[in-house]
């Protein structure tokens, strides 16, 4: 789809999207058409329940006096509320409604908000990214799809003032896309297509983009020591891998000194059985997108450097399929991950902490950075307790959790901050090793984090568990039905608020 920028000017043809404030209250660009057609849209708007509120929109089919095919308007709310997240949300509802309407082109006229704290340009940018997150479509393997069941939609051209400043705006914003994009496609693709050695050459791609990509196999993890991730993928016959992508964006300092890199790490369970403790058959095909923190980590690489992000940042992410099979791991083995730590598997289906326990520990080892966070769909657990409304977060580090928080209400990817503590890691503690890979059916997502926290040092860290936020069963404003890619806008938010020079 193609998103093209210009001045405001008068719209003769064709599908317009205006705006509406709240009490009815006419933009300018609307203001004009209801003159030119002599009230009918102030007509329309006094036979509806359409207020202006934000999130409404009511259309006017060929109003008379024009040459218009259609005439959208949209609610803005009050001018002084209105917010940058309200601006994507109306450009992705906006596509959402029109993208099958049997129009190619859209003209949305995008005036000054009297009284708003936002910049028309950044109205523009982000009401186009907020499009741009919508018309995401995961249909390579549809051979049949009908004709009048795709979209139509092609491009979108919004008039607004400061329009350059828009267009420059947008350009960054839509590599942040092209990141979440290819997250979504990788959680979106089946497991007979994407599986350990799949998915690392597929972030090979990234090197087009100035990233290093290292993959390491199973005999290069062997001579390192990584017992835990290893154990999880033996009973697989595809096997396992680790990838370490590298992005230096950061200027050296005067010494000629590089920077030391933050470090973002991935679960990356490219199908999950459970193993020998099987999970049930009912959702099983869900398991997919248990590789979905692997994702958003690979799609944030994307994103980052598309946008030539000022930091120094480093991404690895631990890729296994957990099956069965006549070499899988049995509960009661014990495993010694690569810090000499020792683990016994009472459950092979808490797997994703075992992989994630030897990635952390080699990206804390190898590169030493300022901080790491992890993403996984680690527990069922934090389903129970935050739906599907928030990611938990654990951290070791105040500084670290407040500013995810804050990045994460900013972009509407949000997180809770769930307790660490004494009492919760000794659930974990083992009579016949140094841990046990569950602490029981109580606080089941914190013994969990505890269980990472042991492999991260003194690195101020952040654990994401995204299970509940991973997919999403309907669609949302800027969230089609299916992958969401959470994550990828909350931490390039992160890291452009604080960490670029």
């Amino acid at each position: 789809m193609k998103i093209s920028f210009s001045k405001p000017a008068a719209v003769k043809s064709g599908v317009v999207v205006v705006g509406v404030s709240n009490g009815r209250k006419l933009s300018e660009s609307a203001a004009a058409i209801d003159k030119q057609s002599g009230g009918i849209l102030t007509r329309a708007l006094k036979a509806s329940t359409f207020k202006g509120k934000t999130g409404q929109s009511l259309t006017v089919m060929a109003p008379g006096g024009t040459k218009l095919d259609r005439v959208v308007l949209i609610g803005l709310g009050k001018a002084k509320e209105f917010t940058a997240s309200d601006a994507m949300k109306a450009g992705g509802s906006v596509y959402g409604g029109l993208s099958k309407a049997n129009a190619s082109s859209i003209t949305v006229c995008l005036d000054s908000l009297e009284g708003a704290d936002i910049k028309p340009e950044d109205v523009a940018a982000e009401f186009a990214f907020g499009a741009r997150l919508q018309s995401y479509r995961f249909d390579k393997y549809r051979t049949r799809e009908k004709a009048e069941d795709k979209p139509t939609l092609t491009t979108i051209k919004i008039q607004s003032p400061g329009s350059a400043k828009a267009k420059k705006a947008f350009e960054i914003k839509d590599q942040v896309a092209a990141g979440v994009f290819l997250t979504r496609d990788l959680v979106s693709e089946p497991p007979n297509i994407l599986y350990p050695d799949s998915l690392a050459k597929r972030t090979k791609e990234l090197t087009k983009l100035g990233i290093k990509v290292e993959v390491l196999n199973e005999t290069q993890m062997k001579k390192l020591g990584m017992g835990a991730l290893l154990g999880v993928g033996q009973g697989s016959v595809r096997e396992s891998r680790m990838v370490v992508m590298q992005w230096k964006g950061a200027p050296k300092s005067a010494s000629g000194k590089a920077d030391a890199p933050i470090a973002f790490v991935g679960k990356g369970v490219t199908f999950d059985t459970g193993g020998i403790s099987l999970k049930p058959a009912a959702g099983m095909e869900d398991m997919k997108w248990d590789m979905g923190g692997s994702a958003v980590v690979i799609g944030l690489m994307k994103a980052l450097a598309g946008r030539k992000a000022k930091v120094n940042v480093v991404g690895v992410v631990g890729l296994v399929e957990n099956m069965p099979g006549g070499n899988a791991q049995r509960p009661s083995d014990m495993v010694t991950a690569m810090d000499g730590q020792t683990i016994e598997v009472l459950i092979t289906d808490a797997e994703g902490r075992l992989v994630l326990a030897d990635a952390l520990h080699y990206t804390n080892s190898r590169f030493k950075p300022k901080f790491m966070v992890n993403l996984a769909t680690l527990t069922g657990a934090i389903i129970v307790s935050l739906g599907n409304e928030h990611a938990g977060l654990f951290s070791n580090n105040d500084q670290l959790s407040e500013r995810l928080t804050a990045a994460g209400l900013e972009v509407n990817e949000k997180v809770w901050r769930m307790p660490l503590n004494k009492a919760y890691d000794k659930m974990i503690d083992c009579d016949a090793a140094d841990m046990k890979n569950i602490g029981g059916r109580g606080a089941g997502s914190i013994t969990a984090a505890q269980f990472l926290q042991r492999f991260v040092g003194k690195t101020p860290w952040a654990h994401l568990d995204i299970a509940g936020v991973t997919w999403s069963g309907e669609d949302a404003p800027t969230v089609p039905k299916g992958g969401t890619a959470f994550g990828v806008r909350l931490l390039n938010q992160l890291v452009a608020n604080n960490y670029e020079k």
